[in-house]
């Protein structure tokens, strides 16, 4: 039974994307209002006669880069290079908490570099050597400037990026020799990838840059008002725009949300939105199939160590903890599977137990309740009677951290309808109730 549990402990990992063809992926797309990576983004690519730029966006933790994997899959059956990178994470090139757009521009010139392995690599050389000794000391391996062919470049470049995302006394440095120089850069980055074009396989014909989980970038406001997403995504936009390719780029959820949302769509067309799984309805109901979903999440992942798994008989002790724990998810995959691997810390012999399962919920639910300041109580208090959000901050920072979910669905008459609610695990807050009570009150 304990490597049975080691199995599922594994298999439940809320970080680790699915990789397309996975047997535990799960086709959720009438519960997220239709939601579909391939017809979303994809025909736009394929169909275009120039060069496109697309924002997608969702809840961070909602199945995005599960979905942007299976778009390059599709993609590379139709015929296009696709260069995708995680810009966050473990092996990411940017730290969310403090970007700027020369840090993404790096790390596409890095990965490009990588990919297109038989493009010639002289304008970037010439780039690279006109900046002299000084960036090229950022790096950790010495060189000889006269040396450098694609695939030293492409080392220099991803130890430039290291340096960026981990070595905080760094960063400046090589923004300060970059900033002025990215007009430049994007210019030898295309000449770069136009002879990549020409020099692809037979069967390519596309290429597809693919920055992942850029909607992690933390939101940091200035005294003028704007904020880092601004600096990043609209005063840049030319240059982040400006590469000869077809770009997808995720953006922070929160963004869409603000008074920028159109001068976004202006810029790069209106973003696509991967919403929560819908497990209930707006007006408080559960909704089986939806609930379905959440649950058909679980078992696929499980299925492989345990045949034939009931999550109500093999799982959880009966029926209702295995609702209980699916509901207060709130359709939310990666809040899903932190809860069964938090319960799963407390259980040596499956079924787990349901003191395992409350306890992880309530650990959960009061790290929600640190989340939120004093002052937002009264917001969700709002969303949770109108199921509505304002173009507040608070509410787009409350977006940003998850304590308001966005449902999709199409209605009787194929209209689409948006609406909001509170976390699940908020709504027994003390602070919470009381913030209702006054609400009502008023």
């Amino acid at each position: 039974m304990s490597d049975v549990l080691t199995d599922i402990y594994n298999a439940v990992d809320p970080f680790k994307p699915l990789e397309p063809g996975d047997p535990a992926y799960v086709d959720c797309e009438a519960e997220r209002g239709e939601a579909n990576v391939l017809m979303d983004l994809g025909p736009e690519i394929l169909r275009s006669n120039r060069y496109t730029c697309q924002l997608y966006t969702g809840h961070r933790g909602a199945g995005k880069s599960t979905e942007l994997l299976r778009l390059k899959k599709d993609l590379e059956e139709k015929g296009c290079l696709v260069v995708y990178f995680p810009a966050v994470g473990d092996d990411g090139d940017i730290d969310p908490q403090d970007v700027q757009y020369t840090d993404i521009l790096l790390a596409c010139t890095r990965h490009l570099l990588e990919e297109l392995k038989n493009a010639d690599p002289k304008p970037l050389i010439s780039w690279f050597r006109e900046r002299g000794q000084a960036l090229h000391d950022i790096g950790q391996t010495r060189i000889e400037l006269d040396s450098l062919d694609v695939k030293v470049l492409a080392s220099q470049f991803a130890e430039i990026t290291t340096a960026i995302r981990a070595v905080p006394s760094e960063r400046s440095k090589i923004r300060d020799l970059v900033n002025p120089h990215t007009v430049t850069l994007v210019n030898a980055l295309n000449q770069f990838i136009e002879d990549g074009r020409r020099n692809l396989p037979s069967d390519k014909k596309h290429i597809v840059v693919i920055a992942d989980n850029l909607d992690r970038i933390v939101p940091i406001h200035n005294d003028n008002g704007r904020s880092n997403h601004d600096e990043i995504f609209l005063d840049r936009f030319e240059q982040l725009k400006g590469l000869d390719c077809h770009l997808i780029y995720t953006i922070p959820i929160s963004m869409v949300y603000s008074n920028r949302a159109n001068d976004l769509k202006e810029i790069y067309g209106n973003p696509n939105l991967l919403p929560m799984i819908m497990i209930q309805t707006p007006d408080g109901a559960i909704h089986p199939p939806g609930v379905a979903k959440i649950q058909e999440v679980l078992i696929r992942r499980i299925a492989p160590y345990i045949p034939e798994v009931s999550l109500e008989r093999d799982v959880f002790e009966g029926p209702d903890v295995a609702e209980q724990v699916c509901l207060a998810s709130g359709g939310h995959v990666r809040e899903l599977l932190l809860l069964i691997k938090e319960a799963l810390n407390r259980t040596n012999a499956l079924p787990i137990p349901t003191r395992a399962v409350r306890r992880a919920i309530a650990e959960t639910q009061d790290t929600y309740r640190r989340t939120v300041e004093k002052d937002q109580w009264a917001a969700l208090a709002q969303v949770a009677k109108t199921r509505t959000i304002e173009n507040e901050e608070a509410y787009r920072d409350l977006l940003f951290r998850r304590c308001i979910m966005e449902y999709r669905y199409f209605d009787e008459n194929d209209d689409l309808k948006c609406w909001y609610d509170v976390h699940p695990l908020i709504k027994d807050i003390p602070e919470f109730k009381a913030a209702q009570a006054a609400l009502t009150a008023s």
